[in-house]
């Protein structure tokens, strides 16, 4: 199967089924959901969730983050992973959203990844998010089932090589969504350690299953 017929099955299928993925992160604005991201690193979405409404009520907005200790921050997020890290990352980003930024999260690569605790992949969850636009934010999921289908290439092995690999094949107008099938899928069907290949819709195609059963394919140009 040529690459770009093994993109459009993936596009097509996700469509038709999954038109209008979303994000389980609850926030309500573009400020809660920097917060939410920052502290999903190597942590679940449920468990996030279970701590920011004690968060957010405490730290409405950057003026009032901006204004708390580590310490204090750390209180409310001690159940989540590197804790100290978390605290002391959210702490640095309220001061300088108010301090560079007006308060406001702004809307550039760059610029996001300015603050503390804000590399490429959070930086990229905001802007598909938060300004609909083309970026491809790679965790843990998107960078496993990418290979495992064969939409990135083995020789891909960064973040970045596999974003790569994805946007150039991925039109524009469904990359913000394809970030959250890939996600989606990982989570629940494409798992780490033991994927549901039985109940996965993308089986015919997908390059983990043919070496797992021994089917022979045609080679991926």
């Amino acid at each position: 199967m040529q690459k770009k017929e093994r993109f459009r099955r993936f596009i097509e299928y996700f469509t038709e089924h999954f038109p209008e993925p979303q994000t389980e992160l609850n926030f309500s604005n573009p400020y809660e959901l920097l917060v939410a991201v920052i502290l999903s690193a190597q942590c679940t979405d449920k468990r996030i969730n279970q701590i920011t409404p004690a968060l957010f009520a405490r730290f409405p907005e950057p003026e009032s983050l901006a204004a708390a200790s580590a310490d204090e921050i750390f209180t409310y997020i001690r159940s989540v992973s590197y804790p100290n890290n978390k605290a002391r990352h959210l702490a640095g980003m309220g001061r300088m959203l108010m301090e560079r930024f007006g308060g406001e999260v702004p809307g550039s690569l760059e610029e996001l990844q300015q603050l503390p605790g804000v590399g490429r992949k959070t930086a990229n969850v905001i802007l598909s998010i938060v300004y609909n636009l083309p970026t491809m934010a790679v965790d843990t999921h998107v960078f496993r089932v990418s290979h495992r289908l064969g939409l990135a290439p083995l020789t891909a092995t960064t973040p970045l090589a596999v974003e790569k690999a994805l946007m150039a094949y991925i039109p524009k107008q469904h990359v913000p969504r394809a970030h959250h099938w890939l996600i989606l899928h990982g989570r629940y069907i494409c798992l780490a350690r033991s994927p549901k290949c039985d109940a996965c819709p993308l089986k015919d195609f997908c390059k983990y299953y043919e070496k797992l059963t021994g089917k022979a394919r045609v080679s991926v140009m």
